[in-house]
């Protein structure tokens, strides 16, 4: 197949790029580099140093002697989008190329403003050059469990049978979004199912959990061809913050109660659902939802995992939560549909005992003490505002 990977230089479109390539895919990527600029707005750094997008590729073609295509260009630029898809004739896209943090969207207005313009807009741009271009496109789109919030009911895969007085409809499930990106995410899924519904399209959702690991078969053959490591409070997750304050001696940091339960998924995973998401594409017209997920645990039993099975005494540190959210929540979810399509998971336990922790061993002295440390809050700006000025 020819696939575009729109994000390819990205934390997951990179490793996705690679494996589609290694399964015998023709592959493009499209990337604007922002993510990169991210970091020097942040002052931070990935943990893994990373090199840039043509040494990437120039070592790949060296390694394997399979070629990558690049564009380079912003979704948000209608001209470009049309263009990389009129040019490359795809028969999917793969869509990462959105701000993907929580907290960066929380950071004020212009973040916010931003965040939702760069995502909702770059992503209808994409569904028009599609449907102008060639329908048949199937389009796989990467969203996330964030979208349905932590509900008191099981979370379905994307549609929900309600009945109601008497009568009974399918319909999306319904979202309770806790950031101005999951927002934009939902905003996302909305568009999406539309044009599939008015305009015929096919589109694979994948609203995927936290996903955690740095290494995939393909980026292990040579450190040119390494991913990044986030770690820090507005990019990382929650797990790569333990894992590095673990390597440095530092207790594990846990928000409030750290009764907050969420998904998790290996990396190694989530490249496998990408390509099991290409090779069994939707139909033309359907919107169809994957939770792409593989385990569920609380931040609390997540601390204690990484902790129990760190090879030196770690403690845990409890701090106020800077987050609006339920201290403790029902979470129960189904995940079936990549399953059913082939993945086989890994399991957490694993990855941190076979390269996690190794990863972050070998590159502790680059981390930022001080970048580990919240400094976004999700309180009303207004508030946020007369702390300020009274501190």
């Amino acid at each position: 197949m020819r696939i575009i990977v729109l994000g390819g230089d990205g934390y997951l479109g990179w490793p996705t790029a690679l494996h589609l390539s290694e399964c015998g895919h023709e592959v493009a990527i499209a990337d604007n580099f922002v993510r990169r600029q991210y970091d020097h707005e942040l002052g931070v750094q990935s943990l893994v140093p990373i090199e840039p997008l043509t040494v990437r590729v120039r070592a790949w073609h060296e390694l394997t002697g399979k070629q990558l295509a690049t564009y380079v260009g912003d979704l948000c630029d209608a001209d470009f989008t049309y263009r990389i898809i009129r040019e490359f004739r795809p028969d999917a896209v793969v869509h990462f190329a959105e701000q993907r943090a929580a907290p960066y969207s929380m950071i004020d207005r212009k973040h916010a403003v931003y965040t939702q313009t760069n995502n909702v807009v770059g992503t209808l741009n994409l569904l028009y050059a599609i449907a102008e271009t060639d329908p048949s496109i199937h389009l796989i789109k990467l969203g996330t469990m964030g979208e349905y919030g932590t509900p008191n009911i099981d979370i379905e895969e994307g549609w929900l049978e309600v009945t109601h007085k008497g009568r009974t409809d399918r319909v999306l499930y319904p979202k309770r979004p806790s950031s101005f990106y999951h927002l934009s995410k939902v905003h996302d899924s909305h568009n999406i199912e539309f044009a599939c519904r008015i305009w015929g399209l096919a589109a694979t959702d994948l609203n995927q959990g936290i996903v955690y690991g740095q290494q995939t078969d393909e980026t292990v053959r040579d450190d040119r061809l390494a991913t990044r490591f986030d770690y820090d409070a507005v990019f990382g997750t929650v797990l790569n913050r333990f894992i590095v304050l673990a390597a440095l001696g530092q207790p594990l940091t846990v928000y409030g109660e750290g009764g907050q339960t969420r998904g998790l998924i290996d990396i190694r995973d989530t490249v496998e659902c990408i390509r099991l998401a290409a090779e069994h594409p939707a139909k033309p017209g359907e919107y169809r939802v994957f939770n792409q997920m593989t385990e569920s645990m609380s931040v609390r039993d997540l601390a204690k995992l990484v902790a129990d099975l760190h090879p030196n005494a770690v403690e845990v540190e409890y701090l106020d939560n800077p987050r609006v959210e339920a201290e403790a929540h029902y979470y129960k979810v189904t995940h079936s549909g990549l399953v059913e399509l082939g993945l086989t998971p890994h399991l957490l336990s694993e990855t941190l005992l076979t390269s996690l922790y190794a990863v972050a061993d070998r590159y502790k002295h680059r981390a930022d003490p001080a970048a580990l440390r919240p400094t976004v809050r999700w309180r009303s700006p207004l508030a946020t505002a007369r702390a300020g000025s009274a501190g």
